[in-house]
């Protein structure tokens, strides 16, 4: 199986990060993940973040620092996740994608059920 490199953006506000429940009818439906997604071919991986995000949630975000990455592959997806620490910049948050959303703190990531690729990335926050 090919991997396929996605960008995930770690939204933070006033010590409270934004994760957003993947739509209904969408591969791992009904967890929670930080958005992003898949990289268009020659993309870099800031340009497609901003994409992904404006298409998702119709807000633009400033990129601060890359936090991490995490493989991921199971029968459907084999991925490369790369994580980026942002701010939301301008725009009113809209979910365009995902079925729901929440700001949470650390302590409260616990509460949530995140999709695989995630898990291990949170414990770096």
């Amino acid at each position: 199986m090919e991997l396929t490199h996605v960008v995930a953006a770690i939204i933070i506000d006033e010590n409270k990060f934004f994760i957003a429940k993947r739509a209904k009818g969408k591969h791992l439906e009904g967890m929670y993940e930080f958005p992003g997604g898949k990289l268009l071919k020659n993309e870099s991986h800031e340009d497609g973040l901003k994409r992904e995000i404006k298409e998702e949630l119709n807000i633009e975000i400033e990129i601060k620092y890359k936090v991490g990455e995490e493989n991921f592959q199971d029968d459907i997806i084999n991925v490369k996740i790369h994580y980026y620490m942002c701010i939301h910049k301008s725009g009113k948050l809209t979910l365009n994608e995902h079925q729901d959303s929440a700001w949470v703190t650390k302590e409260e990531f616990k509460n949530y059920e995140f999709a695989e690729g995630d898990k291990d990335i949170i414990s770096l926050l």
